[in-house]
């Protein structure tokens, strides 16, 4: 009998598979997630954290993002081709497998449970918890309206998650910053998201999904997004007094309030165009921003 090869692919394809993947999960804005931990991780420290706690954290952070998304562009990929916008991505096309997508997922997973286990006792028993939110919000659009803030407060675990790597603690009186950096992070990425849901309304009406937009209308959403980031100036405020900070840390404080205003002022309900530069410019230099405000600051 004649053996048959086993067919298999070649190193250049898988690294064209690889550079696929990440660039469906968009792993370059990773960069722009990291501050949240930061900011976490040096407040908890009061300026420079160890340089075991900073690896860690930014590998913890990695993993996290990737875990996510990948999760949801795997519960995502039927509405995702239904939407003109999402219909060309790889996990619809079939250009990436099911089980290629997954295996990233799983190996994310891997790495953040191995970071958690490596910073502290705490942060690997509350590993699971932070699971439950990373996979399970890309399923709450399927039954509730309040899907932007669960993934605002999925976003929030993060500053929390950079905090307890620095302390190994969260449920002590002391630990109230970390909590308020949260509930910010929250305010404001549960806004940017209220905004970026504005452009599937029809098509999350069609699909019956329970974004805030295509419940109640852009002109709401566009509103409730206006609240949530006057939210978030002011939970920054009360971290910056209670904390206290530095004049630093206001300034960022500052410019985070005009680009917000800026973001909130180029959406309006008749005219959608400058979305992508509201979600991805001005959000990155927000974070940016206070990441470094707030380093200075403990510096000073």
């Amino acid at each position: 009998m004649t053996n048959r090869a086993i067919p298999s692919q070649s190193p250049d394809s898988m690294m064209h598979k690889v550079k696929m993947f990440l660039e469906l999960i968009k792993f370059e804005h990773t960069i722009f997630a990291l501050p949240f931990a930061y900011l976490g991780m040096v407040l908890a420290a009061g300026g420079l954290p160890s340089f075991h706690q900073f690896v860690w954290v930014t590998v913890a952070m990695a993993a996290a993002r990737t875990l996510a998304f990948a999760v949801n562009r795997l519960a995502d990929r039927r509405f995702d081709a239904t939407n003109p916008r999402t219909a060309k991505r790889p996990s619809v096309t079939g250009a990436l497998s099911t089980q290629m997508i997954a295996g990233f997922a799983v190996l994310s997973l891997v790495v953040l449970a191995v970071a958690a286990a490596l910073l502290n006792p705490l942060a690997l028993i509350l590993f699971p918890g932070a699971l439950v939110f990373l996979i399970g919000y890309s399923y709450t659009k399927r039954f509730t309206s309040l899907c932007h803030w669960v993934l605002g407060f999925t976003d929030g675990l993060a500053a929390v998650g950079g905090w307890i790597a620095v302390r190994g603690s969260i449920f002590t009186a002391d630990d109230l910053a970390a909590w308020l950096l949260m509930f910010a992070v929250t305010f404001w990425i549960g806004g940017f998201d209220l905004i970026y849901a504005c452009q599937d309304v029809e098509h999350d009406r069609k699909e019956k999904l329970y974004s805030w937009p295509s419940r109640y209308g852009i002109a709401s959403a566009l509103f409730m997004a206006k609240a949530n980031h006057v939210l978030t100036i002011l939970v920054l405020v009360v971290l910056g007094l209670t904390f206290p900070l530095k004049w630093p840390f206001w300034v960022g404080v500052a410019i985070a309030a005009g680009l917000l205003y800026y973001e909130n002022s180029i959406v309006k309900p008749d005219d959608l165009s400058r979305i992508n530069v509201a979600f991805f410019n001005v959000n990155s230099y927000i974070a940016i921003t206070l990441f470094i405000g707030t380093f200075v600051a403990l510096l000073v």
